[in-house]
């Protein structure tokens, strides 16, 4: 191609990888078991979170309508408040929630990000739609179709994110939740297979956040709501294309004025592999621990160290910490930490509470636990280093392990153990031992929330998994209101 060619006025055929994602979303029928069965609890554990969220105000106060009483009878509603919303606004509202405390599901590549915020526009549209198709006498979309949306949705995000990294050119990850719920609920809207590629290709025009948000000095509580931007972004790019309006078919890789040209250093976007259920099959669950998942093993090791720390914090030299370079790269974080937001991607803080206290929670990202002079001490103390085996492993598709591991030493010369993990509970090589714990979270989440009818109502949807499954989406969501 000459150097010339761009100023062609000629159209040229949509991109590939842009066909591919329309094509995957609006035709490609899921016939995974293991997918279906994963995604049940990836809805039950991305609500917990958002239950959660419920509890602190810095997210409260992000909820309802842009404007004061700017509210839609009929339209979506937003699980654990009374809020109901246009389908956009409810997108940013269920997607706030649900990332606001770092707990809900993860995926970790070339690229790093958390599918399930894909679900902030999955549900809002598919309580909406259904709540009209019934008003019109038509029928529901069913429980089926949001776990099948997820499953696409985490398959369109995390295949992206196998190769392509965008973090690598200073973008952050919500870029893909933009992209792959604008596929996902622009098929559930009805779209055609052209409606579909016109949408998407907007979202990539849209370009990507900046990750100034999450890194040091300015890290900060944009990152718990980014996603809910991005999902909500894509419900208002489906609602254009099935306006008819048009899309830009070399949206990726137009010369000088595409996204590769434009964001990405003039490298490809690709799809490493067909786009089918190995996303949600393969999911990483944050289960015990509301923290950055590059630290969740951290955490773990922390945890088993407490015992023979708890009563030497006084008498420690030095913690040393090895972890894979994204885990250096992202939150080996010394010096002051400004808000919550900071701490939970500080590795050394998520190592120290748990060194102190045995737990680490959410609450323990407030001031009143960041203040107590015995945190910033043991984080001085603290070395964060590559383990190169670690940073092997973590690339490998058939391990895709997280490892850290975590050695104190005392001022008298003797140490702890070296206690080290490959991956988290919530890898799937541990979901056997993990899915318990994450119906445990589940439920304390909403009985956290609700009044014990309702929480008992709540829970007991997900006891019969072909009866969920049929439900309409409308009568499933209502139960979750909060009056």
């Amino acid at each position: 191609m000459s150097a010339h060619d761009y100023k062609s006025a000629q159209r040229p055929d949509p991109d590939q990888v842009i066909v591919d994602i329309a094509s995957y979303a609006k035709d490609h029928s899921i016939d995974s078991r293991l997918a279906y069965d994963t995604a049940r609890y990836c809805l039950m554990d991305t609500l917990a979170c958002g239950f959660q969220a419920l509890a602190y105000p810095a997210c409260t106060r992000m909820l309802g309508p842009v404007v004061p009483g700017a509210t839609m009878p009929g339209g979506a509603r937003v699980p654990g408040t009374s809020y109901e919303l246009d389908p956009v606004q409810g997108a940013f509202n269920i997607g706030a929630m649900i990332r606001w405390l770092d707990f809900n599901d993860t995926w970790l590549a070339a690229e790093w990000g958390h599918p399930s915020d894909n679900l902030g526009g999955i549900l809002a549209v598919a309580d909406y739609l259904s709540r009209l198709r019934v008003m019109e006498g038509g029928k529901p979309l069913t429980v089926r179709d949001v776990l099948t949306g997820m499953i696409k949705a985490h398959e369109i995000q995390g295949v992206l994110a196998l190769e392509n990294s965008f973090n690598r050119v200073g973008l952050d990850h919500v870029l893909l939740v933009r992209v792959a719920s604008t596929a996902v609920v622009t098929a559930m809207l009805g779209g055609t297979r052209e409606q579909v590629v016109n949408a998407v290709s907007n979202a990539w025009i849209d370009g990507g956040a900046l990750r100034t948000y999450r890194h040091a000095p300015n890290t900060g509580s944009r990152k718990s709501w980014a996603a809910g931007d991005a999902t909500s972004r894509a419900v208002r790019h489906a609602f254009i294309a099935l306006s008819g309006e048009m899309g830009y078919p070399s949206a990726l890789s137009a010369k000088t004025w595409g996204f590769q040209d434009v964001l990405f250093k003039g490298k490809p976007v690709t799809l490493a592999q067909p786009l089918g259920s190995y996303v949600m099959e393969n999911v990483l669950f944050k289960i015990s621990f509301p923290a950055e998942f590059h630290a969740q093993t951290a955490v773990e090791c922390a945890m088993q160290l407490h015992p023979q720390v708890k009563a030497k914090i006084d008498t420690i030299a030095k913690i040393v910490i090895e972890t894979q370079e994204p885990g250096v790269r992202i939150i080996d974080k010394t010096g002051p930490l400004a808000n919550p937001a900071d701490r939970d991607h500080c590795i050394q803080y998520m190592v120290a509470i748990p060194l102190l206290f045995g737990r680490l929670t959410a609450a323990d990202y407030e001031d009143n636990i960041a203040g107590d002079p015995r945190v910033d001490a043991l984080r001085a103390k603290m070395t964060v280093q590559e383990n190169a085996t670690f940073t092997k492993e973590y690339y490998e598709r058939d391990k895709r392990y997280i490892g850290n591991a975590v050695q104190v030493f005392f001022k008298d010369g003797t140490s702890t153990p070296r206690v080290a993990a490959d991956f988290p509970i919530g890898h799937r090589r541990r979901r056997e031992e993990g899915m318990p714990v994450l119906v445990k979270k589940f439920e304390s989440s909403v009985a956290g929330h609700f009044a014990a009818k309702q929480a008992a109502a709540i829970t007991g949807l997900f006891a019969d998994a072909a009866k969920l499954d049929a439900m309409g989406v409308h009568d499933f969501v209502a139960a979750m209101v909060k009056n």
